[in-house]
C-alpha cells in the first residue's frame, strides 16, 4: 500500500470490514492481494471484526526484521548495518566522532593557514631586515670624512675648508 492509499484508507469514516476486503503486500514485486488468497494466515482470521484504523496500524507497523548476527558485504555496502539496534543505540557516540573528526579538520585548517601567514611575514620581515643593512651601510659610506669633504669641494657655495693647522685647546680661568 501506499502512503496516498493509507491516508485515504484513514479519511473514510470507521466500519467494521471483512477479511476479505483488507489488501495486503506480498513478498513477490510488491504487488497486492486480498486476505481471500491467504487463508493460511492466523492474522487474517483475527482482523474480523476490527475497525479500518486498528487494522491498518497493525499492518503499517515496521518492526525490525530479525536480523543475522553474520555481518557481511554486501550489509555493509547496502546499509543494512544501520538499521542494527546495536549501531541504533550508539548514534550519538557516531555523532559525537564526527563532531570531533569535524573539530580536528578545521583546527588543522585553521593552524595551516597560520602557518602560511607566519612564513609570509618571516619573508617580509627578512626583506626589511635587507632594506635596513644596505640603507645603514650606505649611510655610513656618506657620512665618511673623505666623502664629505669631496662634496664640500664639488659644490662651490660652501665656505667651508680642510683645516691647514691642528686644532688647539682655548683654556678659560675659573674665577
Amino acid at each position: 500500500m501506499t502512503r496516498k492509499q493509507v491516508d485515504e484508507l484513514l479519511a473514510k469514516p470507521a466500519k467494521t470490514i471483512t477479511h476479505k476486503e483488507i489488501p495486503l503486500m506480498t513478498d513477490k514485486d510488491t504487488e497486492t492481494t486480498t486476505v481471500e488468497n491467504i487463508q493460511a494466515d492466523d492474522n487474517s482470521k483475527s482482523m474480523q471484526g476490527q475497525t479500518l484504523k486498528e487494522v491498518i496500524r497493525q499492518n503499517a507497523t515496521e518492526d525490525d526484521a530479525p536480523l543475522s548476527k553474520k555481518i557481511t558485504l554486501k550489509k555493509i555496502l547496502g546499509g543494512d548495518i544501520l538499521t542494527t539496534t546495536t549501531i541504533r543505540r550508539q548514534i550519538w557516540l557516531f555523532l559525537l566522532i564526527a563532531f570531533f573528526a569535524l573539530i580536528y579538520i578545521s583546527n588543522r585548517y585553521s593552524c595551516q593557514q597560520d602557518l602560511i601567514e607566519i612564513n609570509s611575514l618571516q619573508e617580509k620581515l627578512q626583506d626589511a631586515k635587507y632594506k635596513a643593512l644596505s640603507s645603514s651601510s650606505l649611510m655610513t659610506e656618506r657620512s665618511r670624512e673623505s666623502n664629505v669633504l669631496e662634496m664640500l669641494k664639488d659644490s662651490n657655495d660652501s665656505t667651508l675648508k680642510t683645516p691647514n693647522q691642528p686644532p688647539y685647546i682655548i683654556t678659560i680661568p675659573e674665577e
